[in-house]
């Protein structure tokens, strides 16, 4: 699943061909994504873009008249193209713009969403109870020890808990709490306020890396201009069970923790 640098970069790919450009049409050929597309073409042919923001893994496409908010799912992608680009399997929505241009979502998996808001985003049931942006200054030691106090469960799923901090997911909770030498199994409401610092220093750090980088290529990702992400070769631990520990050489170990595979090394984190 595209994780917040991949949605990030996306952001950044698509952003400087739809701002400040004229809806013409919102072609829907398959509107049975996670949730129903809403029929919205009445809103939102003749609306102007007014910007393209990011809200923790979801994308916000503004118009005066409303906002759509459109997530990924697990193999969504956003193309620019031009109008008369042949439609392909698994082209399911297209917001075809005054431009010559289109953005085209394709989703083989069917596990995104292309909604619409026309309230302020922060009332939509999707985003109203989100914490903080990870590379903001709301993310901080103060928040992030508050939000851990008296919690018995494992840091790296209060990480990767979206009413706690929002988008960092599996990929970059295992390499965030290598970089802090934290077990990922750890108690989270007993670990110190040291290692929480250096913890969201990680994340910010990582994050940022990775979307420098150009997000990390998975099975299913590429960019909105079709290149790949570049971060999956910097990765220490994710991916990398039973293989030898970047910093001490100990072979990593690799566990399921909420479902989900998680990687660390015994002797460099600690509970």
């Amino acid at each position: 699943m595209p994780e917040l640098p991949e949605v990030e970069v996306t952001r950044q790919g698509i952003a400087p061909f739809l701002v400040e450009q004229t809806v013409v049409d919102l072609v829907i050929r398959n509107g049975s994504l996670r949730w129903p597309v809403p029929e919205i073409a009445k809103q939102i042919i003749g609306q102007v873009i007014r910007q393209v923001r990011r809200r923790a893994k979801y994308l916000l496409i503004d118009t005066d008249a409303g906002t759509s908010i459109v997530h990924l799912g697990m193999s969504g992608s956003l193309r620019i193209l031009p109008h008369d680009t042949p439609v392909e399997k698994h082209d399911h929505i297209d917001l075809v713009l005054a431009n010559g241009r289109l953005l085209r979502f394709n989703d083989p998996r069917r596990f995104g969403a292309w909604l619409w808001c026309e309230l302020p985003e922060e009332a939509h049931p999707l985003l109203a109870k989100l914490g903080p942006e990870p590379l903001t200054d709301a993310f901080n030691i103060a928040q992030l020890a508050a939000a851990l106090a008296g919690k018995k469960k494992a840091i790296k799923l209060c990480l990767m808990d979206n009413h706690i901090v929002v988008g960092v997911g599996n990929i970059y909770a295992n390499e965030a709490l290598f970089a802090a030498g934290i077990h990922p199994e750890a108690e989270a409401g007993k670990i110190d306020i040291e290692r929480l610092s250096v913890l969201v220093a990680e994340v910010k750090q990582i994050l940022a890396h990775a979307i420098k980088q150009g997000g990390t290529t998975l099975k299913d990702f590429t960019n909105a201009d079709g290149k790949p992400g570049y971060f999956a070769q910097k990765l220490h631990v994710y991916g990398r069970g039973g293989e030898t520990c970047t910093s001490c050489g100990n072979l990593l170990s690799e566990i399921r923790l909420g479902q989900r595979s998680t990687v660390f090394c015994g002797i460099c984190q600690t509970r």
